[in-house]
């Protein structure tokens, strides 16, 4: 554990941090945190410990104000329910202000948030703040491997330089935290869900505690994904059965030996039993033998277990029903140090889903949210796709659960049912690239999650319009243009890639890209864009009614009887569970056919709107960042026209229709984008060819 006087080696480098970075801090390098200064600024605190030292630091060299602020630790009957985390401001800008908290922690968050009111001119003469996390564990889960590639990952390589830890500590691995840490967020799982046993071993385990030791500080606590079949890989034992005393001895072994090492380790995240991951049910076991096993082990040191709700092999029923399946039966079996992480929809982080019905359907056990950060099946770091919608609108969906207002956020942050653990994870999208996401707006994803995990009431427009004017610069004409580019960009996305319900018509090789005729016969019906648009004669859709594969019955009345319904379906997700003739007339007036035409043409028109935005930005826009999201922005376009004809050329095959005359007519033919084949690797380096 870092020791108060090993502290100052990290300020050191903190101090002298914004200078190495504000020669390049056009590259994007330096996020959302403050510039490079020294105010000094009058700062006291009553106590001393490493968060304390840190917040001091940050507003001695920051608070740009001559009243000076004091650091206060509290009494928990002075502070009320702030808790470990949370904070109260209080004072008058020109005479003094008050940071109190429970924690050195709380003091530190308090900290980043009065420098965030001041970098945004938030800040009014008399301040009364309190600021309480909606969620205890507020995570992001890196899917690193320990060779530094990064699984879905768009911005280079891990940053976590396995290679060269213990002994050497990249500079990044503080920057990282501090970020963090000015956003709320408490928790990194270090490794791919997808792990490597070898991660456990104590060599890796050195390497861990010395990323543990850094992030420390900040409050930053370190996680890991484990491998479900380590004690037999590992350990040499015959089997994983969780049901074998020896296996949850060798578990109970190991955790004691993580802890010696790292005493404020978080606990694990699991994936077990999904795309051939290794699991309890190979042992002829549940998930909840699994997770238990696991959670008896961290018991004892406050560890906690986050068992993936990401259930996806082999079956005839709806891929869309399996995580309801599989874990409903299991309601209420689980330790109270067990949380079940589900994603945000039924299938794959697409740009649009309905919430999974997990969510609520689980009435005695803990459910945490898990979204994607990074952009799997958003346009990868190429297009510009403002999150926070997204974000937002799985959190606000009524689920119906414990009746009218049982949101998906009230569901898993504690309010509509106690929980001794709430969380909340996002898919990181950092990688070693100078601007750490690959493509400058996509840090406002980072932000925008570790925002809504701290207070999921914020807007999607608070919270673009605090991380334009701490990225770039707080002039509104500016400001404005840019957050309404911002707000426009996920639907636009939706639209020119899979509006009205339709989902997972991806390329099957790379995930970028639309391949809806994609079909291979040694593959899995479910991993065919086929399977998910079941597009004929008749028409377009998945039917997930009564008279299809009932996925509708997974949700609570009166949802389940809306959705069920075409004439009440929301049309955004009509395809996704209804199968829908082409002329079927829409609320707009249109055939279902013309409204994907204009759908699809609209997200291309607003493409191109966001080019011209952004390049009327130029003037308040370093050369370097801006002459970045143009050229983003130019294949962001490219890409918008490509799933177009794609995909109403594909669909017409179907539907025999003509495109109406006021949608801009294709620029590909069909049998040319049938040839098209490219990788990862490919779209990254910018190599594909649309021929």
């Amino acid at each position: 554990m870092i020791s108060y006087k090993q502290l100052k080696i990290h300020l050191l480098t903190l101090a002298f941090l914004p200078l190495s970075l504000s020669a390049s801090a056009e590259n994007g390098s330096r996020l959302w945190l403050p510039a490079n200064a020294n105010a000094n600024a009058q700062v006291s605190a009553d106590k001393k410990n490493p968060a304390i030292a840190i917040a001091v630091q940050e507003l001695q060299r920051h608070w740009k104000n001559v009243a000076p602020v004091k650091l206060v630790i509290a009494s928990a009957k002075k502070a009320g329910n702030l808790g470990s985390d949370g904070f109260a401001i209080s004072g008058n800008i020109n005479a003094g202000v008050s940071i109190t908290a429970l924690t050195g922690q709380g003091l530190l968050y308090g900290a980043y948030h009065l420098l965030r009111l001041q970098a945004t001119g938030a800040l009014t003469e008399n301040i009364s703040v309190t600021e309480i996390p909606k969620y205890q564990v507020r995570i992001l889960n890196h899917w690193d491997n320990l060779d530094r590639s990064v699984e879905r990952g768009y911005a280079g390589r891990s940053l976590w330089e396995w290679e060269k830890l213990p002994g050497e500590i990249s500079p990044r691995y503080e920057e990282y935290a501090r970020a963090n840490a000015s956003i709320g967020i408490n928790g990194s799982v270090l490794n791919n869900v997808n792990a490597n046993p070898q991660i456990l071993t104590g060599e890796y385990l050195r390497k861990v505690k010395a990323i543990a030791d850094v992030f420390r500080p900040y409050g930053l606590k370190v996680y890991l994904s484990v491998n479900f079949a380590s004690p037999k890989t590992l350990g040499g034992l015959p089997d994983a059965d969780p049901l074998n005393g020896e296996v949850a001895k060798w578990w109970s072994a190991k955790v004691k030996e993580i802890y010696a090492l790292i005493p404020d380790f978080g606990g694990f995240l699991v994936k077990a039993n999904s795309e051939g991951q290794s699991g309890p049910q190979d042992y002829g076991r549940t998930h909840a033998d699994g997770a238990n096993m696991l959670a008896d082990a961290l018991k004892p040191y406050k560890g906690i277990v986050m068992w993936r709700a990401f259930v996806y092999n082999p079956t005839p029923e709806d891929r869309a029903k399996q995580a309801y399946s599989e874990f409903v039966p299991f309601d209420g079996q689980l330790r109270d140090n067990v949380i079940i992480q589900i994603k945000n929809g039924p299938v794959d982080f697409q740009p649009r889903e309905p919430f999974s019905p997990l969510f609520g359907a689980l009435q005695r056990t803990q459910e945490m949210v898990e979204f994607q950060i990074t952009q799997e099946y958003l346009g990868f770091s190429n297009h510009l796709v403002y999150l926070a919608p997204l974000f937002k609108e799985t959190l606000g969906s009524d689920t119906y659960a414990n009746g009218q207002g049982s949101t998906v956020a009230k569901i898993t942050d504690g309010t509509l049912r106690p929980a001794k653990v709430t969380a909340i994870a996002g898919v990181a999208n950092t990688g070693d690239s100078a601007s750490w996401c690959g493509h400058h707006f996509a840090q406002a994803n980072w932000y925008a999650f570790g925002r809504l995990a701290w207070n999921h009431e914020l807007t999607s427009e608070q919270i673009a319009d605090e991380w334009l004017k701490m990225t770039f610069t707080s002039d509104e004409n500016f400001v404005k243009p840019a957050k309404e580019l911002m707000l426009a960009s996920r639907e636009a996305c939706v639209d020119y890639m899979m509006p009205l319900g339709l989902h997972h018509i991806f390329s099957f090789n790379a995930h970028y890209g639309p391949q809806p005729w994609g079909y291979f016969p040694d593959g899995r019906p479910d991993w065919m864009p086929v399977y998910y648009h079941r597009a004929d004669a008749a028409g377009v859709g998945f039917d997930r009614t009564a008279a299809g594969s009932n996925a509708v019955a997974q949700y609570f009345s009166p949802l389940r009887e809306q959705l069920s319904d075409v004439a009440t379906c929301d049309e955004r997700l009509l395809l996704w569970f209804h199968h829908v003739a082409w002329t079927h007339k829409l609320k707009s007036g249109r055939t279902l056919w013309d409204e994907l035409c204009y759908r699809y043409d609209s997200g291309v028109r607003e493409v191109r709107n966001m080019q011209k935005a952004w390049d009327r930005l130029e003037p308040y826009v370093d050369a370097e960042r801006f002459a970045d999201v143009q050229a983003k922005l130019q294949v962001q376009a490219k890409d918008a026209v490509w799933w177009k004809d794609a995909c109403l050329l594909y669909f017409q095959t179907f539907s025999k229709l003509p495109i109406p005359y006021d949608v801009e007519r294709p620029v590909h033919r069909l049998d040319d984008l049938y040839k098209v084949f490219f990788t990862q690797d490919d779209v990254l380096k910018n190599n594909y060819c649309i021929k």
